[in-house]
């Protein structure tokens, strides 16, 4: 079994910054891409920000300049640095995990897991 658990959002005014963290543990062979979406009701799930292990990153035009994603790959660890935040950033907030497990002691398989979501209300 492989889990991702956010952590870091809450309640924010406009223009104030919010930090996330996401750790994956588990059975992990290795992972290979981690990111961050965010949904709110009634809107399909969008990309926020993604990185790669080799550190490539990519980010929704939205968000460009305002967030930041970074990792600690040896933890499978990322986070997502926000500021400049505005009302429209009010979503919970999902961490995204791709990599390889160990299904079985000698058996590895693919991976993608989803974190529980994390909330961030942008608001004064």
């Amino acid at each position: 079994q492989v889990h991702v658990v956010e952590s870091g959002g809450g309640l924010v005014q406009p223009g104030g910054s919010l930090r996330l963290s996401c750790t994956a543990s588990g059975s992990i062979f290795s992972i290979n891409f981690m990111g961050w979406y965010r949904q709110v009701p009634g809107k399909e799930r969008e990309l926020v920000a993604t990185i790669t292990s080799d550190g490539i990153t990519n980010y929704a035009d939205s968000v460009k300049g305002r967030f930041t994603i970074s990792a600690h790959h040896a933890g499978n660890t990322i986070f997502l640095q926000m500021q400049s935040l505005k009302p429209d950033d009010t979503a919970d907030y999902y961490c995204n995990a791709r990599g390889l497990y160990y299904k079985d002691i000698d058996e590895i398989d693919h991976l993608e897991v989803w974190g529980q979501g994390i909330l961030v209300t942008v608001s004064s």
